[in-house]
């Protein structure tokens, strides 16, 4: 989706983040990924913490430089998961604003995670107080504007099947302008070097199941407080809301806007 290639800082694991799921149908998160990597150039020797890591695909994309990498996700399943994949690599369940090491980091590199980490300033302080002066963040992940049609519709469907205001469960992301976050990163020293935000719409795999896959994955807490007959009338509506926006040749594709930023701490 990264939604995730990491996941939400201080999430609960009710499903949330089931690793055999997401590897089959989410697998775009980390193939998107891989030209971040090119980004971040990590070198043989570097010391690199990668914040959210999910299954670790990226970690061990990183690993093949030589470089020396951590992998952290909030999710122990997601870990779980990393440490079967790459055995030899080093993951850590850990949350992003608490996460802290005794020896800084050459770079700070994060893909599709950060906007599940609503504690926005906390997390930067805490990737600022990770790196070394002169080290260097890479990260990608949702920003102004993503998926907007998605949770535009999802409020609406609620409201009609369920009844009354949604809550923040169903929309528990960040996604900041650039100048927003350029800001944040700007207050805890770290110099902005690049800072874009672009349309990347991203189709779901899975034909016309793949809205229910995607909402069961990603947003399950609202879903266990509901009946299952009122479940149903609420994704069932969720789809005939974005069918006329989002259904393309049988496939849903969701308005995706990413934010890619590189930044190098000055003090």
């Amino acid at each position: 989706m990264s939604m995730a290639s990491g996941h939400m800082d201080g999430a609960t694991s009710q499903g949330l983040w089931n690793p055999v799921r997401y590897e089959r149908d989410f697998s775009f998160v980390w193939q998107y990924g891989k030209d971040l990597v090119a980004l971040l150039a990590p070198k043989a020797g570097e010391r690199i913490l990668d914040i959210g890591c999910g299954t670790g695909q990226l970690t061990a994309e990183i690993a093949k430089s030589g470089a020396s990498v951590i992998g952290i996700d909030r999710s122990a399943e997601m870990i779980g998961r990393a440490r079967n994949n790459y055995p030899e690599l080093r993951f850590e369940i850990a949350g992003a604003a608490q996460f802290s090491s005794a020896e800084p980091f050459d770079a700070v590199f994060s893909n599709a995670a950060l906007h599940w980490m609503k504690n926005a300033a906390e997390v930067v302080s805490a990737m600022a107080r990770a790196l070394r002066s002169g080290g260097r963040l890479v990260a990608e992940f949702g920003g102004k504007g993503n998926v907007e049609s998605f949770v535009r519709e999802c409020a609406a469907a609620w409201s009609e099947t369920v009844g009354g205001a949604p809550g923040p469960e169903l929309n528990p992301w960040y996604f900041p302008s650039v100048s927003e976050y350029a800001g944040l990163l700007e207050e805890h020293g770290l110099e902005v070097r690049y800072a874009a935000l672009f349309d990347r719409p991203t189709p779901l795999e899975g034909g016309v199941e793949a809205l229910r896959g995607f909402v069961n994955m990603f947003l399950p807490g609202p879903l266990e407080v509901i009946s299952t007959e009122t479940r149903n009338a609420f994704l069932h509506r969720l789809e005939e809301r974005l069918r006329p926006q989002r259904l393309m040749n049988g496939r849903w594709v969701l308005d995706y806007r990413r934010m890619r930023v590189v930044a190098v701490k000055t003090a």
